[in-house]
């Protein structure tokens, strides 16, 4: 890698698989120093065999205010600084219809779902305001395709991704000049994203995914989480985008232009 990080210091939250961990692969691999909440003593152990001293794992919950605390408070203590704050971590839904969720439990599915995707976003961007204003930082977050188009997923995991874009975009506006906010918006990926408390299934579980994804986009196939982590590196760095805030760049294969195109070529 270039070293285009050296010196930078990061927090990913749920930075212990899918994309989360690939953005922590590779700002480690371009010099940055990174603290990490994660979930799980495996994560920690997976992060520092890979990593060592490059990487600060700390165990949380990410819809906890004590924990993003944490996270920020021995990560600036370990490094002296923060300079990205990247909220990472989510739940989906495997698009469960709206009418199939009963009336008497949707309350109840609603905050597993929002908890996480958008309280947990807030808490960590609130967490670390005060190290971020200090060092004109930025916060990019993760968003999804679905923050921007239905169908990939139901009503309570597409409106927890919608609900993010306005995050972002007011998040940008009340804290400039000195901290940019900015998002990735992945398409579909190849990750172990999972449902929420008590729901053990996986997206890349999903029979068919695969193809799915890769039907639909025009670029034809589904993603590493790999594939996106580079441009976090783009938007941490006020070298690469210091005038750049309330962005959203989007990840997912030109979902924007599918449609007859790549079918007909297909069809050549």
């Amino acid at each position: 890698m270039t070293g285009r990080l050296q010196g930078h210091v990061a927090i990913v939250t749920g930075g212990g698989k899918g994309i989360g961990r690939a953005v922590v692969d590779r700002f480690v691999a371009e010099g940055a120093r990174v603290g990490v909440l994660v979930r799980s003593e495996t994560d920690v152990r997976s992060l520092t065999t890979q990593h060592g001293d490059h990487v600060l794992p700390i165990i949380g919950d990410v819809r906890n205010w004590a924990d993003n605390l944490a996270a920020v408070e021995a990560t600036t203590e370990r490094w002296g600084r923060l300079d990205t704050l990247i909220p990472n971590a989510g739940v989906y839904d495997f698009s469960d219809r709206f009418e199939s969720i009963p009336g008497e439990t949707l309350a109840e599915r609603w905050r597993e779902i929002f908890e996480v995707n958008v309280q947990g976003y807030l808490l960590a961007a609130r967490a670390g305001l005060e190290p971020l204003r200090a060092s004109r930082g930025s916060i990019v977050f993760t968003l999804s395709s679905s923050s921007f188009y239905a169908g990939g997923g139901g009503t309570l995991y597409v409106s927890s991704k919608h609900a993010l874009v306005g995050t972002v975009r007011q998040l940008a506006y009340e804290l400039a000049p000195e901290i940019r906010v900015n998002a990735v918006a992945p398409g579909g990926t190849r990750t172990g994203l999972r449902g929420a408390d008590g729901d053990g299934r996986s997206l890349a579980e999903i029979e068919g995914f695969d193809a799915m994804v890769a039907r639909n986009v025009p670029l034809g196939f589904l993603s590493e989480p790999r594939d996106h982590a580079g441009l976090y590196v783009t938007l941490a760095l006020r070298s690469e985008s210091g005038f750049v805030t309330s962005e959203i760049i989007r990840s997912d294969g030109g979902i924007e232009v599918r449609g007859g195109r790549r079918k007909n070529r297909e069809q050549a």
